[in-house]
């Protein structure tokens, strides 16, 4: 997610805003038909009193990210007017001031029932950005009737973004959204914590839910947790949805949702016997959440913590969960991935006839990438949901390449592509593919054998996900016809005309706490960040060779290379996908865990 040097940069972007009066004008021509879903909305205008924020920012003042998009998008357009969306309620849509948010909301759209208007964290499944996107990047959503605004020109991919960072933050009507102040070309108040709508849990007979222990973030902090869990759910399945063995549960359905206040979330089966459970390796197990929080439990009694409290391990610091536990996870966990996702809210229906199956009871392990630009401590929570299959034919064979995870090292100022090529076992239909790099990560794409490119992300925190129906078929005896090859593009410092950027570049000064984590030996400064911005120094307090001139005291050695770790100051480079193999090839057991691994199909 956004990482924590663009909190500490926000004052610096509102001092140098340029014309935020014509940049807010342009936003409320366009962004306004979009949020009405209608066209010929114009005249009017209206606003509540601007509340205090930074007395250095010089554009209008908004309360939040959503009174800035209704006082300065629908308000000043008309929209909300009685003869538009106001009391008239055109199309079925009442964009007053006092209902607009209810009516987008987590509301189905009339002219889709089954999706909803803005689902909170999902662009994908909202129906007001899949309209918007379908004009502004043709034939990449596929949607029920005409790409809105009708009868105007597309809004821009600047616009379309200030929708997307609001909706991917669980589209909150309160609060300060990160990243969508310079896009209303305004000004809003300090970043605090936002808690997304939680997730309601499947029917009874459709599925199970799994919920995230509470875990406090401290404030202005990246990174990254492991503690375990017991869990049963045998009771809530159906014995149709069972593996032979009767040990597995089978799903083809998954849905993740977590508050924006981590970049991703991981619920993995330890492989252990609950025998293993007291190992002293867990640490204390305590309450979370509830009125016992805090109190010591009993794991395997799913009562101890009462109806609002979950019992836990103690939450340790690792990445992935490598050489957590008992018998130290080596990198074999990664594998293990029953569910998840690298988003705030995350769906995924397999393949038809395809499952993912995974044990019923057990010791699970939760992983976060937790992060809080804020200056205040807010607990984050989440949710994942597993529908069952009722088509079982083909077990989900998932994929999470970590064998050049931390190949990135671009030098300070420089820019870097890595490929690696990934092999697909003969007999393969790979039917979903996304990819999770962090925020120097500028393009990532992967190409069959013959060089069609049949994948590419360039958001890093909302990635692309490719579906592929019908599936792509790897039947060559020849491995090096089933192979993937991808690649990552990678920016340490380089600025759209080429010279050197010190707000951009990895700099020794931005480094999270969790910098022992890193895998390259941490962040050596070898580079200037200031004075002789890009020439040579050799680490941390080696400041006057960096200095503009002798005696300037103005240097600074603290720009690094890329270095591998879990916070967005670090990198990774890693390939995920979900395929199964084909019924005229040797098919996998069917009585051993058949994980559904991250989202990674749409």
């Amino acid at each position: 997610m956004i990482g924590l040097a663009k909190a500490g940069a926000r004052k610096a972007r509102i001092e140098a805003r340029r014309s935020p009066g014509a940049r807010a004008g342009a936003l409320a021509s366009t962004v306004a038909v979009a949020l009405g879903l209608l066209a010929g909305c114009g005249g009017g205008s209206g606003g509540a009193p601007a509340p205090v924020v930074d007395p250095s920012c010089d554009g209008p003042a908004f309360a939040s990210t959503w009174q800035g998009i209704q006082e300065t998008v629908l308000a000043r357009n008309g929209c909300t007017e009685k003869l538009c969306h106001g009391g008239a309620n055109a199309g079925g849509l009442d964009l007053s001031p006092a209902n607009a948010y209810a009516n987008l909301f987590d509301v189905p759209s009339a002219e889709s029932p089954s999706t909803k208007r803005v689902l909170p964290g999902d662009k994908d499944r909202s129906w007001l950005w899949m309209k918007l996107a379908a004009k502004t990047r043709p034939g990449t959503v596929s949607i029920v009737g005409s790409p809105m605004p009708a009868n105007l020109p597309a809004i821009s991919e600047r616009e379309l973004e200030l929708l997307r960072q609001w909706i991917y933050a669980g589209a909150p009507e309160t609060g300060t959204v990160p990243g969508t102040e310079d896009l209303l070309g305004g000004c809003l108040p300090p970043v605090e914590p936002i808690s997304i709508k939680p997730l309601d849990a499947p029917a009874p007979g459709e599925g199970v839910q799994f919920v995230l222990p509470p875990i406090e973030v401290p404030p202005s902090t990246e990174q990254e947790y492991c503690f375990a869990t017991y869990y049963d759910v045998s009771d809530q399945v159906p014995p149709s949805m069972l593996d032979p063995s009767g040990r597995l549960f089978r799903y083809s359905e998954q849905e993740l949702r977590q508050d924006p206040l981590s970049h991703h979330l991981v619920l993995l089966d330890s492989g252990l016997p609950v025998e293993k459970i007291h190992d002293p390796a867990f640490g204390a197990w305590t309450c979370a959440g509830g009125g016992r929080a805090g109190e010591t439990c009993e794991p395997t009694d799913l009562s101890s913590c009462g109806a609002e409290g979950f019992c836990r391990s103690e939450p340790q610091v690792k990445v992935g969960c490598v050489g957590f536990g008992p018998r130290g996870s080596g990198y074999a966990i990664i594998t293990r991935q029953m569910g998840g996702a690298q988003a705030t809210n995350a769906f995924q229906r397999l393949h038809p006839g395809v499952f993912a199956q995974i044990p019923t009871r057990g010791i699970a392990y939760w992983n976060t990438h937790a992060f809080n630009l804020s200056d205040q401590a807010h607990e984050l929570n989440g949710r994942i949901n597993f529908r069952f299959a009722t088509d079982q034919r083909f077990p989900l064979q998932s994929f999470f390449d970590p064998s050049h995870v931390f190949a990135a090292n671009a030098a300070p100022f420089t820019t870097q592509t890595v490929c690696a090529k990934y092999v697909m076992p003969r007999g393969s239909r790979l039917f979903g593919l996304t990819s999770h790099n962090h925020k120097r990560g500028k393009r990532f794409w992967a190409k069959l054998p013959d060089g069609t490119q049949i994948f590419e992300n360039t958001v890093y925190n909302d990635p692309n996900k490719a579906r592929f129906e019908p599936p792509l078929e790897f039947d060559s005896p020849d491995p090096a016809e089933r192979s993937i090859e991808y690649c990552g593009l990678y920016n340490n410092g380089v600025g759209e005309d080429g010279s050197p950027d010190p707000e951009t570049v990895t700099r020794a000064s931005r480094m999270p706490s969790s910098d022992r984590l890193q895998i390259m030996n941490g962040c050596k400064p070898v580079a200037c960040a200031a004075g002789r911005v890009g020439a040579a120094c050799s680490g941390l307090g080696d400041d006057r060779a960096c200095d503009s001139s002798p005696g300037a005291n103005d240097g600074w050695c603290d720009a690094c290379a890329i270095t591998g770790g879990e916070s967005t100051e670090n990198e990774m480079f890693i390939l995920i996908g979900q395929s199964f193999v084909d019924e005229r090839f040797p098919q996998p057991p069917d009585d051993q865990p058949a994980y559904g691994g991250l989202a990674s199909v749409p």
